[in-house]
């Protein structure tokens, strides 16, 4: 039997009730299989070991999980200590040195859900947005002078790389490639950022010679927005930088009906480390300990590792529980205008699960 080691970082907030969740719903998913198991290992990094100790995780946290399968992190963030600080002392401090620098963020209306945009179902928005997770403008370069005087300054610099664009770009193309409709929009802000941009958009096209295959056109950013919301069935895999493919990946799971079901992998597609896997949502403070947070993000996440880890039978069996149980509008949890609590959806995906008699 494959066992496979899994690093649990619950995070903050409500990233401790949907980790649970997620590592409830992988093993039954891994029992139901058969052919594999997990030894999950579960690490209490986060804000509450920061304001104790000063730091979100021990100066070995890196060393002590180096060596997993793969990582399931629930969410950084807490309301009494600065986003930035938490964002850079755990979560980039993870994807980094782990080299995670491509972030898959797939988005689809699933079954049951209701999607905002008039007239939009399901097939009309599938879309995996590709995020360049390395560089870019959240490449942490920058800095403070004159604190506190008139002529304070603060920068932020945007970097790009030849290897980093180009290496993106060649897991954009590569994932549109395997995709039904071959199709990828590359989207640039090049009108604007002259430099950097400019790159991005050149390295794009020299890549896309290589993909012959694939159809590839660009689209600004702000004009991006227009045409997720007014032209979805034009878009199928999208590649954007840190800072744009981060705001348009929420605006897409917005528009498929919750920030509460969308997924994430943080991957580093030579293997050379464990990649992450996370739902987006955050940690929603304003939830916490209230039962209520939605679990599908999550359990989403888990099909994504699942099929990193070479399950495609077991992610594919999990995500049909997924959308057998979001089809079930009794089974919405408040944020898809429900009342079902996180207990009852785990619950049904777990039970789905064991019943579940497709190969």
């Amino acid at each position: 039997m494959r066992i496979y080691r899994i690093a649990a970082i619950p995070g903050d907030g409500i990233g401790t009730e949907v980790v649970a969740a997620g590592v409830e719903a992988l093993t039954t998913c891994a029992k139901r299989d058969g052919g594999f198991a997990l030894a999950v290992d579960h690490f209490d990094w986060g804000s509450e070991r920061y304001k104790k100790t000063g730091a979100f995780m021990p100066e070995n946290g890196r060393d002590l999980i180096k060596n997993h399968d793969a990582i399931l992190f629930g969410s950084a963030g807490a309301p009494d200590v600065p986003d930035h600080v938490t964002l850079w002392g755990l979560r980039l401090a993870i994807c980094q040195p782990f080299d995670q620098y491509a972030n898959v963020r797939p988005t689809r209306i699933l079954p049951g859900i209701v999607s905002p945009l008039r007239n939009v179902s399901g097939p009309e928005l599938d879309w995996v947005i590709v995020r360049e997770n390395s560089e870019g403008e959240y490449a942490g370069v920058g800095g403070r002078a004159h604190r506190g005087l008139p002529e304070e300054v603060a920068t932020d610099v945007s970097i790009f790389t030849r290897a980093g664009v180009t290496r993106v770009m060649r897991f954009a193309f590569a994932l549109a490639r395997s995709r039904p409709r071959k199709l990828l929009t590359v989207v640039t802000k090049s009108n604007a950022q002259r430099h950097g941009m400019v790159m991005w958009d050149e390295i794009a096209a020299e890549v896309a010679a290589e993909f012959p295959d694939v159809m590839c056109d660009k689209m600004l950013v702000d004009a991006m927005t227009m045409r997720m919301t007014l032209k979805p069935q034009s878009l199928d895999t999208i590649v954007a930088t840190n800072l744009h493919a981060d705001i348009l990946s929420d605006l897409a799971a917005a528009l498929a009906g919750s920030l509460g079901i969308a997924p994430t992998a943080n991957l580093n597609p030579e293997r050379n480390f464990p990649s992450m896997f996370e739902p987006i949502h955050g940690s929603a403070f304003d939830i916490v300990g209230k039962g209520i947070a939605n679990p599908i993000g999550t359990f989403w996440s888990g099909v994504m590792m699942l099929e990193h880890l070479g399950e495609p039978g077991a992610a594919a069996r999990l995500m049909r529980a997924i959308e057998r149980v979001t089809a079930d509008t009794s089974l919405h949890t408040p944020d898809l205008g429900g009342n079902a609590r996180t207990a009852d959806v785990t619950r049904a995906v777990c039970e789905t699960l064991a019943g579940d008699n497709q190969a």
